[in-house]
C-alpha cells in the first residue's frame, strides 16, 4: 500500500510540473487609429487592430484589450492600465496600427484628436514610443512592441518648425532597445513609409495574423516569413524590420503542440526506472513483490530480486536476533528461579543455537546487502552509458541542425542580399513612383535648409541658387551629387545628417551665433580688423592727403610744361622733379604781400608779381 501511494505521488507531481510548465501569464494591448479628426481617415487600422486582437484571443493569451480610435487621454490611460497587467505577466504584447511620426530622432504615436500645428505641439499631443516601451518592461519573459504606423504622415506637411534645423522625418526612426528579450517590429524600415494596402487589412497585418499563430515558431524567424510576404504582397517596395534581439534559445509566441512518442521502448523503460527507484524507496517486501508483479521480466526485474533477497535476509536475521534474545531471557530466568541443572543446561543449549542462527543470519544479510549493492551499482552503471549514449546523440543531432540552420541562414541572407541588389537595380521605389519633381525638389530643398546650405526658401523650383546650396554640401559632406538635378539618393544622404553641414558666412562685423549671425562686440581701445578680430588701435603719423598728392602732381605737370630758356636774371629753380631757370617775371624768394608763391618742392618758392 506504501508502494502505491508512493506511485500515486509522483504521478501527481508529474501532472503538477506538466502544468507549471505551460502556466505562463500573456497579455496584450491592441489599438486601432482610424478616425482622425484634423486629417483624412485612414481605412484599415481599424480593420487591422480587430485582426491581430482575433488572432491573439485563439492562441489563448489571458487578456487581450482591444481599443479602437482613442484621443491622446485615452491612450495614455490605456498604457497606464495595462502597465498594471504587464507586472505579473510572462509576455507582453503591444500592437499599434495608425499615424506614428519622427521628431528629431524620436519616434511618436499620434492619436485621432492631433491637431499638431508647430513641432512643439508633437510633445503634448502625442504619445512616445518609450512610453510603451516602459509598459512592457515588467514582463518577466517576453516584451514585444508591434508597429503598423509608418504610413505617409500628412501632419509633417503642414507642421510648422520653430526651430529650422529640427528634423522631421520620414517614417518612423530606428530604434534600439535597452532591455533584455525586447523585440520591436516596424511595417517598414525605419525613414521608409508602409502601405495601407487595397483590401481589408494591411499586408503587414494580414502577414502577422498568418505566421504569428504558428505552434513552436521562433518569433525571429516568424518576422522574417512576415518580411518575405509584405515584401511580395507589395513588389518589394516595404520592408517590414525588427529592432532588438533574443537570447540563445528558442521564443515562440504560441507554445509548441506535444510531440506523440517515437520511442515507445525508451518511454517504457523510463517508466520501469521511476518505478524502480519508488520500490527502492519505500525498500520493504511488498513494495519489490508490487514491482515484480508489474515488470516480471527484463532488467530491472533482475535488481529487484536481488533486492527482494536482501529484505527477506533482513528479516531472517531480525527472526533469529529475536529467537536469541528469547533463549537468554529464558536462561536468566530459570537461574534466577534456580531451576534444576537440567532445565538450565537445556535453556543454555537453545541460547546457544539461537545466538548460531542470529550469526548466521546476520552472516547472510551482509552476503545479500553485498549482492543488492553491486546490483545496484550495476544499475547506475547502466543507467550512465545509456544516459551518456543519448547525450552524445543529442550533442550530434545538435551540432547537425545548428550546421543545417546555420547554412540555411547563409543562404537566406545571400539570397536577401541577391534579392535587394535585383530590386535596386530594376524595381522603381515607392517614393520615386508617386512624387513629382517638384516634390521631390522641395524636399531636398527643405534638408538643404535643415542642414544650413540653402538660405532660401523651399519653394519646389530647382533654380541656381539651389543648385549652389547642393554644390556647398557636396563640399563640405564629401559626396558628388550632380547639383543640377534634385535626386532621392541626395535626399537620403541629406536626411542622415543630424545637424548643421555648411558653415553659417556672416559679413563683416558680424559673427556666426548658432543658427544666426550677431554684431561682434569690442572692448574699448580695440576695433574689428578685416579678419572680423579685435585689435588695438594704434595712433598713427598723419599721411598725406589724396587731395595733397593730386596737387603736388599738377604743379609737377606745370613745372614740366613750363618753357625751359633761361631767365633774365639767369636764376635757377630746382625742386625734387628737378631745375630750370626761373620764368621771366619771377624771383627766387620768400613771399611777400600781394604776389604770388608758388610751392613746389625742395624748400624754395618762385614769387612772381
Amino acid at each position: 500500500m506504501r508502494a502505491l501511494r508512493l506511485f500515486g505521488l509522483i504521478i501527481f507531481a508529474v501532472w503538477l510540473g506538466s502544468g507549471l510548465a505551460y502556466a505562463e501569464r500573456r497579455v496584450a494591448l491592441i489599438i486601432g487609429n482610424s478616425a482622425y479628426k484634423s486629417v483624412p481617415r485612414l481605412t484599415n487600422p481599424a480593420n487591422d487592430a480587430t485582426a491581430v486582437g482575433d488572432m491573439f484571443k485563439k492562441v489563448g493569451f489571458d487578456n487581450v484589450d482591444v481599443r479602437l480610435d482613442l484621443n491622446a487621454a485615452d491612450m495614455r490611460k490605456s498604457l497606464r492600465e495595462f502597465a498594471g497587467r504587464t507586472r505579473d505577466a510572462d509576455v507582453a504584447v503591444i500592437y499599434y496600427a495608425g499615424h506614428g511620426m519622427e521628431l528629431d530622432g524620436t519616434n511618436y504615436l499620434i492619436p485621432t484628436d492631433a491637431i499638431l500645428e508647430t513641432d512643439g505641439d508633437v510633445l503634448d499631443e502625442t504619445v512616445a514610443l518609450d512610453r510603451a516601451l516602459f509598459t512592457v518592461e515588467p514582463a518577466k519573459q517576453l516584451r514585444l512592441v508591434i508597429l503598423d504606423a509608418c504610413r505617409d504622415n500628412p501632419f509633417s506637411r503642414t507642421l510648422k518648425r520653430t526651430v529650422a534645423s529640427r528634423a522631421i522625418g520620414r517614417g518612423l526612426a530606428k530604434v534600439e532597445p535597452t532591455g533584455p528579450n525586447t523585440m520591436i517590429a516596424f511595417a517598414a524600415k525605419a525613414g521608409s513609409t508602409a502601405s495601407d494596402g487595397d483590401a481589408k487589412n494591411s499586408p503587414f497585418a494580414a502577414a502577422l495574423v498568418e505566421r504569428l499563430p504558428t505552434p513552436g515558431l521562433d518569433l525571429g524567424k516568424a518576422f522574417r516569413f512576415v518580411r518575405d510576404d509584405v515584401l511580395k504582397a507589395t513588389g518589394y517596395k516595404q520592408e517590414p524590420y525588427v529592432y532588438g534581439s533574443l537570447g540563445g534559445d528558442d521564443v515562440a509566441l504560441v507554445p509548441a503542440k506535444p510531440v506523440a512518442a517515437t520511442g515507445p521502448q525508451a518511454n517504457s523503460q523510463d517508466s520501469v526506472r521511476r518505478d524502480y527507484e519508488l520500490a527502492l524507496q519505500a525498500g520493504n517486501r511488498d513494495a519489490w513483490e508490487a514491482f515484480l508483479h508489474a515488470y516480471p521480466d527484463g532488467f530491472y526485474a533482475g535488481l529487484a530480486r536481488a533486492q527482494l533477497k536482501n529484505v527477506a535476509a533482513e528479516e531472517a536475521r531480525a527472526a533469529a536476533a529475536a529467537k536469541a534474545r528469547q533463549a537468554e531471557d529464558e536462561k536468566a530466568r530459570l537461574a534466577a528461579e534456580r531451576a534444576n541443572k537440567a532445565e538450565q543446561e537445556k535453556a543454555a543449549a537453545a541460547a546457544k543455537a539461537a545466538e548460531k542462527a542470529r550469526l548466521a543470519a546476520e552472516k547472510a544479510k551482509q552476503i545479500e546487502e553485498a549482492k543488492a549493492a553491486a546490483a545496484e551499482q550495476r544499475r547506475k552503471e547502466a543507467e550512465a552509458a545509456v544516459a551518456k549514449a543519448l547525450a552524445d546523440k543529442q550533442a550530434a543531432e545538435k551540432a547537425l541542425a545548428d550546421k543545417l540552420a546555420s547554412e540555411k541562414a547563409a543562404a537566406e541572407k545571400q539570397q536577401a542580399a541577391d534579392s535587394t541588389q535585383k530590386v535596386a537595380a530594376v524595381a522603381p521605389t515607392s517614393s520615386q513612383s508617386t512624387l513629382s519633381p517638384e516634390e521631390t525638389a522641395k524636399l531636398v530643398q527643405s534638408e538643404l535648409r535643415r542642414v544650413g546650405c540653402l538660405a532660401t526658401a523651399a519653394d519646389g523650383e530647382w533654380n541656381a541658387s539651389s543648385q549652389r546650396s547642393l554644390t556647398l554640401f557636396n563640399k563640405y559632406a564629401g559626396t558628388k551629387f550632380d547639383a543640377k538635378l534634385a535626386t532621392f539618393e541626395a535626399l537620403d544622404a541629406i536626411k542622415v545628417k543630424p545637424g548643421r553641414v555648411c558653415p553659417l558666412v556672416c559679413d563683416h562685423g558680424l559673427k556666426a551665433d548658432g543658427d544666426a549671425c550677431v554684431k561682434i562686440a569690442c572692448r574699448a581701445g580695440f576695433r574689428v580688423n578685416n579678419d572680423n578680430e579685435c585689435e588695438k588701435v594704434q595712433d598713427k603719423k598723419p599721411v598725406s592727403t589724396r587731395e595733397d598728392a593730386k596737387k603736388r602732381d599738377s604743379e609737377r605737370k606745370q613745372v614740366e610744361a613750363a618753357p625751359t630758356k633761361p631767365s633774365a636774371s639767369g636764376q635757377m629753380f630746382c625742386n625734387n622733379a628737378g631745375c630750370r631757370p626761373v620764368r621771366p617775371g619771377c624771383r627766387i624768394g620768400t613771399q611777400k604781400f600781394g604776389s604770388q608763391i608758388s610751392m613746389v618742392g625742395g624748400g624754395q618758392a618762385e614769387v612772381c608779381d
